[in-house]
């Protein structure tokens, strides 16, 4: 029998009263099988008596509730990267050009640009989501030789050192 089985998450708070769980408080999880797959219930010690009994769980634990950690930060701040091109394309300088792109292909990856057919070759289109404005970026038709200097250029402008999380 090969079934896939959605089952939420742990909750952060007693699905009975509402009541956040703290940190290092025991709570019981109740999973019910219904129709349709499991519902999962998380409640408070305080709140295990008023679980339902019939029908019965199709299974009951104990858990310690821990804060979830904190979502870890950006190892490059998206606004830092589209500053930066915002500078660079502005200024217009054929020695940034490597850069550009570079900076353009990364917030492309990011999801803040994407990019736009374009009949010119020579010219990638993005547009920034969001806010439907227009960049325009050279293709500096890079190299694979000419990737690691480039790489230094743009961790040089980030602020990085080499290695870091780009």
């Amino acid at each position: 029998m090969n079934q896939d089985w959605e089952i939420r998450r742990r909750s952060d708070h007693c699905t009975v009263t509402q009541r956040p769980f703290l940190e290092g408080e025991f709570f019981y999880t109740a999973l019910y099988r219904e129709a349709d797959g499991f519902r999962r219930e998380d409640v408070g010690e305080e709140a295990r008596p008023s679980l339902p009994s019939d029908p019965a769980p199709f299974s009951l634990w104990r858990s310690k509730y821990e804060m979830p950690p904190p979502p870890p930060p950006e190892p490059l701040g998206k606004q830092d990267a589209e500053s930066i091109l915002r500078k660079l394309i502005e200024e217009n300088s054929d020695t940034t050009r490597n850069a550009r792109y570079i900076l353009a292909l990364m917030l492309e990856r990011k999801r803040l640009l994407k990019p736009v057919e374009s009949t010119d070759p020579d010219v990638l289109v993005y547009e920034r989501t969001g806010t439907g404005e227009t960049f325009l970026i050279p293709n500096p038709r890079l190299s694979l030789a000419q990737v690691p200097e480039v790489q230094k250029e743009v961790s040089a402008l980030l602020g990085l050192q080499l290695g870091e999380a780009a």
